[in-house]
């Protein structure tokens, strides 16, 4: 089997450098005493956290931290992707083993935690290149049975109960974003500025809560080198208490955007690859979750469009402040404007 590996995760020379000799210090301290040099090389995957990979004599770390310079409100919350995963471990959500978790920004000048180094494929390509028809559909169907288990679970029950406030969570969620928008200094969209007049008197009726991921979809997971099986979700960043049938369209967004516009599926011959459409996709979430159908399901597409926007419109706005936690976060940025405009468009059809 083949598919393209994730080439946004390529390792280069930090663009954020960290001492290296200070971290190895942390780390006899924290994770392994017999520690010894370190070579630090920085993934180009991320927008948001700069993420590292720290290798030893005899083995290999992966490193999250804050980004340098002025950050927004709740933004980069390292110490919550921490916090998560670890309360996740063994739950049957595949995350990776978090080692130690370092709140001194003194130390390499911002908050960072230390997991554990998982050999797999990152893919990038959502059209599975290189993969039978069999074996993108049983990759879909992975992706689709990891987020319906992270749905099912109690965050009572594994110590989550104060992860995030309960009830109203999309109201919520459009509140944080439109001020997140408003406090970034990337031009204004005018797409942006409709939907923040739109969103908050077509939210639905009824509430769910549960843990959401909060930034869900192919190239935020590891998969097993040689099967379709999901060996750790990545980037916890967003993860909080929520209505899982928001988290849930955060990833089928992908349907209805293109690659032009975020790593989407719009356009691909989908049955001829074996991906199934979505209508196939939800379908299955329902039925492992137990759901008849799923109201409203536009409207909660609308809002994902316009939150990955709003984050867009951030990642710009770094970039342009010159705190990019990637050298490629202008061309993502400038993405928030197609995105925004296709959720306003869909908007408008849906009145």
């Amino acid at each position: 089997m083949t598919a393209a590996v994730n080439p946004g995760a390529r390792l280069t020379a930090p663009v954020h450098p960290i001492n290296a000799a200070a971290l190895a210090r942390w780390l006899r301290a924290n994770v392994d005493a017999g520690i010894g040099d370190l070579v630090v090389e920085q993934y180009q995957g991320g927008q948001s956290n700069p993420t590292y990979r720290i290798t030893t004599s005899d083995r290999r770390y992966v490193l999250r931290r804050k980004p340098p310079g002025k950050l927004l409100p709740s933004a980069h919350a390292v110490d919550r992707e921490f916090r998560v995963m670890s309360a996740l471990a063994g739950t049957g959500v595949p995350v990776a083993k978090m080692h130690a978790l370092c709140e001194d920004e003194a130390l390499i000048g911002t908050a960072f935690y230390v997991m554990e180094y998982i050999e797999g494929r990152i893919l990038w390509d959502p059209t599975l290149p290189g993969m039978t028809p069999a074996l993108r559909a049983a990759h879909y169907d992975e992706l689709n049975r990891v987020i319906a288990t992270l749905h099912q679970l109690d965050p009572v029950s594994i110590g989550l109960a104060d992860f995030g406030r309960t009830g109203n969570y999309i109201e919520r969620q459009v509140a944080r974003w439109s001020k997140q928008y408003e406090a970034a200094g990337a031009e204004r969209i005018e797409a942006m500025d409709r939907l923040i007049e739109w969103l908050p008197s077509h939210i639905p009726e009824g509430d769910e809560t549960r843990i959401v991921h909060g930034d869900y979809r192919l190239d935020n997971v590891i998969f097993h080198p040689a099967e379709p099986r999901i060996l750790a979700v990545l980037d916890w960043e967003l993860s909080t208490l929520g209505h899982p049938l928001s988290d849930f369209a955060y990833q089928v967004m992908a349907w209805r955007l293109g690659p032009q516009e975020f790593r989407g599926l719009k356009g691909a011959d989908l049955a001829a690859l074996g991906i199934p459409d979505e209508s196939e996709y939800v379908a299955t979430y329902c039925r492992r979750t137990g759901r008849a159908g799923i109201a409203n399901w536009e409207f909660y597409l609308i809002f994902n469009m316009f939150r990955i926007a709003a984050i867009l419109h951030g990642v710009l706005s770094r970039a342009l402040q010159g705190n990019a936690a990637s050298d490629n976060a202008v061309e993502m940025g400038r993405r928030a404007l197609p995105v925004a405009g296709i959720a306003w468009s869909m908007a408008q059809k849906l009145a």
